[in-house]
């Protein structure tokens, strides 16, 4: 695990979207995420599990926006997980602090502290 969103609220599903997951940039920024990374979702309230990209969002919008066919793995005000991966050496490894960033559930912004 390279960095992880630790139960976010989806605040979209747009079906009609080409794909991706969009999220709110600090929430990008917080959890060391890239525009266009890989992304596993975890959905704590159906318990399915999927993949897709991450897309930057309106900076402080609190927006978790699943979009395309992965919207039809979640329902607005379902509790995520998002999680990325990274490859590295087993030394590299040994020592690697991932990312973790536990938002507010409820309104998505970061706390404080």
């Amino acid at each position: 695990m390279k960095s992880k969103l630790h139960r976010v609220s989806v605040t979209q599903a747009d079906l009609n979207y080409i794909g991706s997951i969009t999220l709110d940039e600090d929430l990008v920024d917080a959890a060391d995420f890239m525009e266009g990374e890989r992304v596993q979702i975890l959905n704590c309230n159906n318990g399915e599990r999927f993949e897709t990209y991450v897309i930057k969002g309106e900076r402080g919008s609190g927006m978790v926006c699943l979009n395309g066919p992965a919207a039809r793995r979640v329902a607005v005000g379902d509790v995520v997980i998002v999680i990325s991966y990274a490859w590295m050496e087993k030394e590299e490894a040994k020592v690697y602090k991932p990312t973790v960033v536990f938002p507010d559930t409820e309104t998505n912004k970061l706390i404080e502290g």
